[in-house]
């Protein structure tokens, strides 16, 4: 493959670009492949940062463990993230007592693993988050409640500590292969001063910016999308359902409703921007197919469908409304990890909603059937920048029949992203000549090849043209050597 001023101009398997290209810079890859880097279309740069600078929670295992990682910590701020009682023995969060006990006069705040509610210190806990929905005198933190403590511990952040959580999430996707991520900011999640920082920074993967509120914020968006909540998140039980959780007397939250949907699409349509919606919950879906119907009434279905509107996460969706979202143009941004960290009959989703309910989330392979156009990403810190477990998970989804093909699911994490972002030349996250040259190069272990007797082979080969039967990636994954974005090395292993 030959590159010049960063788009590819050649590629093939002969001397010809040796000839055509005689003072070229040569790059030896000594058996590695070259494939279109991955896009994450859904991350929150600075709380995944954090993670990663910060207390990762992610791997406790019960609530002595989460109180003995808060003891250990320093201040006066702990940061953490990544809980999930659903996983341990005891079944309970701690009490904000007991967090208050570990804490020894640090200010604590510990978000679930969904980042819709907190465990948070007594001295966070202000009279407006007492008075607004969501609060609880001993629990986790939800909705209005947890958006007013969190407000007021992203505060207590010094500029450097939040500049140096941005740079290393940027650095570690791009050691993912990963060139471009669609930044989902908004007023509760980040605000428009960490969304400026994380922009003006010029090294690493491509930040596309969506803002999840109703009205354009003082910083350059792609669209008021992203994380414009309808619903909230079902390990949190604040998805909004048409049917009560099974294991709680409650139907969650449901923050829009159809007329406020389609206001803002018919706003984002008339703006020439991207519309987009958090929607989890079948209520929440419920409301946003009402929301599309009465804009389509007011735009008409071409000039409605030209804008490609997003929806985000779209776990429960039927047939039915996968026709339809597809006929809207509808992108949606989804996350294959989420299926893989909570899916199945004895996942997180089957605990809060039963076993029917609880295995028919994330049909990717529906989605995929109606024409919808799927693009991937991990909600990073909510699961982990891992591309090629995203994959893994997409194709071997936990309830038969919802995964897709390798080939779909490698084309939903590249090429699905830039579409997403409205990028459709038709060359972008491909390799071909005229395409810019943003790529990835891997070294390949061992994969287990399913359907072929378990023998190992050696996966050398572009994964978008297939292998014998379907890549497990649960064995050693490709690891990543070079990401490239338009020509630019973003990173290089050392």
């Amino acid at each position: 493959m030959a590159v010049t001023d960063g788009v590819v101009v050649w590629i093939g398997q002969d001397s010809v670009g040796h000839t055509l290209h005689p003072d070229a810079e040569v790059i030896e890859l000594d058996g590695a492949f070259v494939a279109p880097a991955f896009v994450d279309a859904h991350v929150h740069a600075t709380s995944a940062g954090l993670l990663l600078t910060g207390l990762d929670l992610t791997k406790t295992s019960s609530v002595d463990e989460l109180l003995d990682r808060v003891r250990s910590a320093e201040g006066p701020l702990v940061w953490g993230h990544g809980w999930d009682e659903t996983r341990w023995p005891e079944n309970r969060p701690p009490t904000r007592a007991e967090i208050d006990e570990a804490a020894q006069g640090k200010t604590v705040y510990l978000s679930r693993i969904d980042v819709h509610s907190a465990l948070v210190s007594s001295d966070l806990v202000s009279d407006e988050a007492r008075a607004a929905d969501g609060f609880s005198a001993d629990g986790p933190l939800s909705r209005a409640a947890h958006h007013h403590v969190r407000g007021t511990a992203k505060a207590a952040i010094t500029p450097e500590q939040r500049q140096a959580a941005q740079r290393a999430f940027l650095n570690y996707a791009a050691s993912r292969g990963i060139a471009s991520v669609h930044e989902c900011a908004g007023p509760d999640i980040s605000g428009e001063d960490d969304l400026r920082e994380l922009l003006a920074l010029t090294e690493g993967p491509e930040v596309v910016a969506y803002w999840g509120a109703h009205d354009l914020p003082a910083v350059p968006v792609r669209g008021l999308a992203g994380d414009h909540f309808v619903d909230g998140a079902i390990g949190s039980r604040t998805a909004a359902l048409t049917e009560p959780y099974a294991d709680a007397d409650t139907s969650g939250a449901l923050y829009l409703d159809g007329r406020q949907i389609a206001d803002h699409l018919v706003k984002c349509t008339e703006l020439g921007i991207q519309a987009g919606f958090h929607v989890i919950g079948d209520a929440a879906m419920a409301a946003v197919i009402e929301g599309f119907s009465l804009a389509e009434k007011t735009l008409g279905t071409p000039e409605l469908a030209s804008a490609r509107h997003r929806l985000e996460h779209v776990e429960m969706v039927s047939k039915e409304q996968a026709e339809k979202l597809a006929g809207w143009g509808v992108v949606a941004s989804v996350q294959p990890l989420f299926d893989a960290e909570w899916g199945g009959p004895t996942g997180m989703y089957a605990q809060r909603l039963g076993d029917e309910r609880g295995v028919g989330l994330n049909p990717f392979s529906r989605l995929a059937a109606a024409g919808v156009v799927l693009a991937f990403g991990s909600d990073t810190p909510v699961t982990a920048i891992d591309p090629w477990a995203a994959v893994r998970a997409a194709v071997h989804h936990k309830t038969d029949g919802h995964g897709v093909s390798p080939r779909a699911a490698f084309t939903a994490h590249t090429r699905g992203g830039w579409r997403a972002a409205g990028v459709n030349d038709g060359l972008t996250g491909t390799l071909q000549p005229g395409a810019p040259a943003t790529y990835a190069v891997w070294e390949t272990g061992d994969l287990v090849v399913a359907g072929s007797d378990a023998r190992v082979q050696r996966w050398s080969t572009d994964p978008r043209s297939g292998v014998p039967g379907l890549p497990d990636l649960t064995g050693p994954a490709p690891v990543c050597v070079r990401t490239v974005l338009n020509g630019r090395t973003i990173y290089e292993r050392k």
